[in-house]
């Protein structure tokens, strides 16, 4: 792994670090393609979201372009970007600096393994006991505190479950410990509301932008583990791994519909692309 702070090559972050310490930050997590950084203005759109929620400065996008551009023009192939920002530290305690100045982490490595037949075939999931809590003011950002789907995904080791799907306390499910959403009832895409608590992707947001274009019919709503059950389809989304069908949820068995595989074709990317009609 290659990594940058403040835009020198470095492996290391003072102690006092306020990210380090109190998770006080916002990060982003992207696909490289072909040296390019894919999605980037959803990214930083979310990544500037997530500072304002948090009160804080907004990112300081050039230099992060830059971050990103000296890292990913080195890359051979596909490669995951991470740009982290954290607040500076100034002393103990939860009060804030009088002045926040941003720390800047780029990281890169080389994508992950994209198995063939995750993509034709689907994949395996399982329900989560962790509940994700509800927190408004923090629903669909990516600030540091990742504590909620660590806990979750701590539930397997198995290496045949590919991702678990976690509810809130009054049962509406919100999505996977690093994936969103989505069901297919009755020719209708259907993704769980991210209102209270949740991860709002940026493939979930081409995900949106594509099935109008395609005239798939489109609902954000709540979402029951009944529903789950009941849908025609199910589909997971990840700006890394692209748009993977469940295949077992439980001991419930999905294939992949048409839905699905309009879907994979029409967003582009590096992942393996089923042929119209794969089972």
């Amino acid at each position: 792994m290659l990594s940058l702070v403040d835009g020198e090559p470095a492996t290391e972050v003072p102690l006092d670090d306020r990210g380090l310490q109190y998770g006080e930050g916002v990060f982003e997590t992207l696909l490289v393609d072909a040296g390019e950084p894919l999605a980037w203005d959803l990214h930083m759109a979310r990544m500037t979201r997530g500072c304002q929620a948090l009160g804080l400065p907004d990112p300081p996008l050039a230099a992060l372009h830059r971050d990103a551009l000296g890292l990913c023009g080195a890359q051979d192939g596909p490669a995951v970007l991470k740009l982290t920002l954290t607040v500076q530290g100034a002393g103990r305690g939860y009060a804030r600096p009088a002045s926040v100045a941003w720390r800047r982490i780029a990281q890169v490595a080389p994508a992950p393994e994209w198995p063939a037949a995750d993509y034709e075939r689907g994949i395996r999931v399982r329900w989560c006991r962790q509940l994700w809590f509800p927190e408004p003011g923090l629903a669909g950002i990516k600030h540091l505190n990742r504590m909620t789907q660590v806990l979750a995904r701590a539930e397997w080791d198995d290496p045949g479950i590919a991702e678990g799907l976690l509810r809130d306390p009054a049962g509406a499910v919100i999505g996977g410990t690093m994936s969103n959403l989505f069901a297919v009832c009755n020719e209708t895409l259907l993704t769980p509301l991210i209102r209270n608590c949740g991860m709002a992707g940026t493939l979930r947001a081409r995900i949106m932008a594509c099935a109008g274009e395609l005239g798939i019919p489109l609902r954000e709503t709540m979402l029951s583990a009944t529903d789950c059950h009941r849908a025609d389809e199910l589909l997971l989304c990840n700006a890394v791994r692209g748009i993977r069908p469940i295949r077992i949820l439980g001991r419930q068995s999905f294939s992949a519909g048409s839905v699905t595989r309009a879907l994979q074709a029409a967003i582009a990317g590096p992942w393996p692309r089923p042929a119209s009609g794969a089972e």
